[in-house]
């Protein structure tokens, strides 16, 4: 049975795809808790963005680099396997960060060895256990805003694909994926942090005053700005995946495939 299964191809490639989809998600949670600046990365100087009195450069976290990749195998699943086949992934993959996130927890919670803490002094880290809770003790109003943001934007994305590829049918791949893409990164950029710094301290007692609006707006725009050039520059490898499903599959498997795809809505 189990050899089956392993040797369907249809079956193979979803898990495939699912494993691809859920591992990049929750390695972007995880390492989302630094911040970097885009331009030093690069070697460029800071790129001033003038927004609502202020100035900015894109400075991003470390979660921007692995999200186009999920949103991409967003979109080839959804070709493939249609919105349900989406939307189990992507509860599926609430439910595992959630769970990572308590077992963080958890771990946080334990009395660290005494040798442990200070084994890496002569590397500049005075204590381990410090910061390992620096590192992986995020609030939970980021916990909360981030699963809700990829919820929402994953649904979007689902949809608006949908939508289009009704409209123009098996033609202009790029224009369905990039622009559900575009549009669901839209709405994640700006979810997240309205969440994370602006909704939930204004809700909650204790977790400091929200961000200033004009500013958190501003920071939106700027992340967004960023997710939208990375669609578009991942515009060619959506058609390199295209193209080796299709010989993987067969191109009457994969038309077959994409046509019950298209009625899972």
């Amino acid at each position: 049975m189990i050899k089956t299964i392993i040797h369907n191809k249809p079956t193979r490639l979803f898990l495939i795809l699912a494993g691809i989809f859920i591992t990049n998600a929750l390695i972007a949670e995880f390492i989302g808790v630094k911040i970097f600046s885009l331009e030093a990365t690069l070697g460029w100087k800071p790129v001033e963005i003038h927004l609502f009195g202020g100035t900015y450069s894109f400075n991003l976290t470390c979660g921007v680099l692995l999200w186009p990749v999920v949103f991409v195998m967003t979109d080839i699943i959804n070709e493939y396997y249609g919105m349900r086949g989406v939307r189990f992934l992507s509860w599926l993959t609430i439910c595992l960060i959630g769970f990572g996130f308590l077992m963080v927890f958890g771990a946080i919670q334990t009395v660290p060895n005494t040798w442990w803490v200070t084994s890496k002094q002569q590397a500049g880290i005075d204590n381990m256990a410090t910061a390992f809770n620096g590192v992986y003790g995020q609030g939970l109003g980021i916990i909360i805003a981030s699963m809700t943001a990829f919820l929402v934007a994953q649904l979007v994305d689902v949809f608006v694909f949908h939508k289009i590829k009704k409209a123009t049918g098996e033609k202009k791949i790029w224009l369905r994926a990039t622009g559900s893409t575009v549009i669901s990164q839209l709405i994640d950029s700006f979810v997240v942090l309205l969440i994370a710094f602006y909704f939930y301290p204004m809700l909650v007692k204790g977790q400091g005053k929200p961000w200033p609006f004009d500013q958190l707006i501003a920071i939106c725009i700027v992340n967004y700005i960023y997710k939208f050039m990375v669609a578009l520059l991942l515009t060619p490898v959506i058609y390199l995946v295209h193209g080796w499903i299709e010989r993987y599959l067969g191109h009457d498997q994969a038309a077959q495939m994409k046509k019950a795809a298209m009625g899972d809505d």
